[in-house]
């Protein structure tokens, strides 16, 4: 299955924009039920606004959601914002943490996030399980369709190589993003279609 999507998105990635591992993180962390593809819309005028944690917190909070506010959830997420903001300042010396155990410390920053930052700011192979990854796992039948996100993360890291991680963790959300779409999966023109036991079902 890997060797297939590898050849369908050789240059998978993330493809939200950013510059640093500060601009990765709140990118990431604004992406929560929201599209990287308005993200990427709001964090170029964000980015060019707000350079470090100090700007951020340089301003009003009703300020800072109204630069985001075309972001889901933008109220909560402002406030996390700054929060977050404040504590890189206080114990990080305004840095992003290199740790997965630090970063899920952080306000707005869980799992999936975390591994998001390592592995793609710090080159630390990780696995984060999306709304992409969990489904075309679940499809394909690498994981069940009771599993938690958690438990789908764990299955991936024991199938796939660790040097592969990150890589995969691309390519299988490049897979679900642009092929095995939530709605209107592309079934009959999939060469997976032998194999995945969902894909059999709606092509009857």
């Amino acid at each position: 299955m890997l060797k297939v999507m590898a050849e369908m998105f050789p240059d998978a990635h993330c493809e939200l924009l950013h510059a640093n591992p500060f601009e990765l993180t709140i990118a990431v962390l604004l992406s929560a039920q929201c599209t990287d593809e308005t993200v990427n819309k709001v964090t170029v005028d964000l980015f060019a606004k707000y350079k470090s944690p100090h700007d951020y917190l340089a301003v009003p909070l009703n300020e800072l959601e109204h630069d985001i506010r075309r972001i889901g959830l933008f109220r909560n997420k402002a406030k996390n914002i700054q929060a977050l903001c404040q504590i890189l300042i206080d114990k990080y010396d305004g840095e992003v943490p290199h740790l997965h155990e630090q970063l899920v410390e952080l306000p707005g920053v869980g799992r999936k996030t975390a591994n998001v930052v390592v592995s793609n700011a710090f080159d630390v192979p990780a696995i984060a399980v999306d709304t992409h990854v969990e489904r075309v796992s679940k499809r394909l039948g690498i994981c069940r369709w009771k599993d938690s996100v958690l438990e789908v993360e764990k299955t991936l890291m024991k199938k796939v190589p660790k040097a592969d991680w990150t890589i995969t963790h691309h390519r299988l959300i490049f897979f679900g993003r642009y092929h095995c779409k939530a709605q209107n999966p592309n079934c009959v023109a999939c060469p997976l279609l032998s194999v995945c036991r969902e894909g059999k079902k709606r092509i009857k």
